[in-house]
């Protein structure tokens, strides 16, 4: 076994006294400026080592600025000096960090990368610790490379480390992720030959794992596993097997599983665990059995919420049974404390969907009538429908309808542009006049790609005063 020089990043001997670099002391520039020079400078001299006797603070935007003067033409600096930051003292990356350092470093395009660091830590002679693999399996993580990572995995045996429950993790969701469940299970049987223990998240991707690739058997048995091993699942654990097995047609091994959770078992179901069972019935054409676990969640004391209506309703409207989606909001409403707008709204999405257009323009009206708000997924579509059949003006008086109420907070802002330029374009200045004054009312800016379209039209017609309050909004936005 190769002897290998030690780097000590935070030396309790080092006497020489230096000056932290300061976020207070010069901008986030200066420091990614300093940071990419003393990495130039020091390129293949104990990088990490050097670069920690400066004591930078670091943030992300520091970071990465530094990656970005590394590439593309040395990624192999910016891959070390990212590798290093991931655990200074008062920092650690972000998510949305490894995902910027995969995109600039190109990871997922140029895993060579990977492999160089680690060769480059063999040829300098530097011991590194578990740490630095750490973070070098959380690019490979975020970069999706499961071979790269088990090869990641394996070389850290030639550092005289040992890979610990985390880094077995990253590999093995990575593996199933891929599809490649058998090697996520050789790894996982490897942890215990290792003296590794399996934890929770082990468990709970080998169970996704296993449904994804349709081996229900080998996740529910997972479950005996885990007690063995003294882990109790988890409601999110319980619910990923029970969707398996609903999206693989086995209800009777679903209703199976409700049955131990409604008895107190490891935990009790909740309104997604009745809703994946509601789902899978559903898709299967079983109605009673559908409406039966709605009954069978109300007597356990859970209600619906608004996924569970919207996929009953639309399950009906889609069969053609639209007089049992009708009743099926009142006892929604009733049974379960669901609001009439969200109940009524999802009944007129459907409508749209299944294209009872005319239908769901006399529910939507009616729903104004009563008072009953209607939400911006129903309002959005409706008036999108009335656009693409040119029924601009039609669309402006409901748009106009629904404003008298006040129900309008959250419309689709493309559709004020579409239905004003559809107005001026048809020559319905006084509507387009009294839409463009709700915009500026709301503040809302003409939106590309109709913000030209609507500009040459209004000018066109001599509105100058509406077109430049209008871009006023959208240059304020």
């Amino acid at each position: 076994m190769a002897h290998f020089l030690k780097i000590r990043f935070f030396s309790s001997s080092h006497t020489l006294k230096m000056v932290p670099f300061s976020t207070q002391q010069m901008g986030f520039a200066s420091i990614a400026d300093t940071l990419y020079t003393h990495l130039h400078e020091n390129n293949g001299i104990n990088i990490e080592n050097s670069l920690s006797k400066k004591k930078p603070k670091l943030d992300s935007q520091c970071v990465i600025q530094v990656l970005s003067k590394c590439c593309p033409k040395q990624s192999q600096l910016g891959v070390r000096f990212f590798i290093w930051a991931g655990f200074q003292s008062g920092y650690r990356h972000s998510g949305f960090v490894y995902k910027k350092a995969c995109n600039l470093l190109g990871i997922d395009k140029n895993p060579e990368v990977i492999c160089n660091l680690i060769k480059s830590y063999e040829s300098e002679g530097c011991v590194v610790n578990v740490n630095m693999f750490r973070e070098v399996l959380k690019l490979c993580k975020e970069a999706q490379l499961a071979d790269l990572g088990l090869w990641v995995l394996r070389k850290m045996v030639d550092f005289n480390l040992q890979p610990d429950t985390v880094m077995y993790n990253i590999v093995i969701r990575l593996f199933s992720q891929k599809g490649d469940v058998e090697m996520a299970e050789k790894l996982m049987r490897e942890m215990s030959l290792n003296d590794i223990c399996p934890d929770l998240i082990t468990y709970m991707t080998m169970i996704e794992g296993f449904c994804n690739a349709g081996r229900l058997e080998d996740a529910y048995n997972m479950l005996k596993v885990m007690r063995v091993h003294g882990c109790s699942p988890n409601l999110v654990v319980l619910s990923a097997i029970l969707d398996g097995f609903c999206r693989c047609g086995s209800m009777e091994k679903a209703l199976e599983l409700l049955d131990e959770m409604e008895k107190g078992g490891d935990c009790c179901p909740n309104v997604v665990t009745y809703t994946s069972l509601i789902q899978g019935f559903c898709k299967r054409g079983k109605w009673t059995e559908a409406l039966g676990i709605l009954d069978r969640m109300r007597a356990f004391g859970c209600f619906a919420n608004h996924v569970t209506v919207f996929t009953l309703i639309e399950s009906l409207c889609i069969e053609g049974r639209v007089e049992e989606a009708y009743k099926l909001v009142d006892k929604f409403v009733v049974e379960h404390g669901v609001s009439r707008g969200d109940s009524y709204s999802s009944l007129v999405i459907s409508l749209i969907r299944i294209k009872k257009l005319e239908e769901a323009e006399k529910l939507f009206k009616e729903m104004l009538d009563g008072e009953i708000k209607p939400d911006t997924l129903a309002s959005s579509l409706l008036l999108k429908e009335f656009c693409l059949k040119d029924r601009v003006l039609d669309g402006f008086y409901l748009l106009d309808a629904i404003e008298n109420k006040g129900f309008l907070s959250s419309i689709d802002s493309d559709i004020y542009s579409i239905l004003l330029v559809g107005l001026c374009r048809e020559n319905h200045l006084m509507e387009a006049t009294k839409l463009a004054t709700i915009m500026l009312k709301k503040g809302v800016s003409l939106r590309p790609p109709y913000r030209d379209s609507a500009i040459d039209v209004l000018n066109k017609y001599g509105e100058k005063g509406i077109v430049n309050q209008l871009t006023g909004i959208h240059q304020e936005l």
